[in-house]
């Protein structure tokens, strides 16, 4: 997914993904979001043996790529159990 946003600064990258992080501190609760969203997608894609990656520049937005590993019929499911 990519957005055209203003972007991420290389400082916030290595952030995104951890609970309760705002890279822009002018960010509120009040304004909605609790800095959860993208912790909650990074375990999800975890639990299920891939990653999430970000890639940003400030003024260029954001693209967020998402690796599953694919699995046939059959197949155990996250973990192999």
């Amino acid at each position: 997914m990519r957005d055209h946003g203003p972007g991420i600064g290389a400082e916030h990258l290595p952030h995104v993904f951890d609970r309760f992080y705002r890279a822009d501190p002018a960010r509120s609760r009040d304004g909605g979001g609790t800095g959860l969203g993208l912790a909650i997608a990074a375990a999800l894609v975890e639990a299920h043996d891939g990653r999430i990656e970000a890639r940003s520049r400030p003024g260029e937005g954001t693209t967020f790529r998402v690796i599953l590993p694919v699995r046939g019929p059959g197949s155990a499911g996250p973990g192999g159990g």
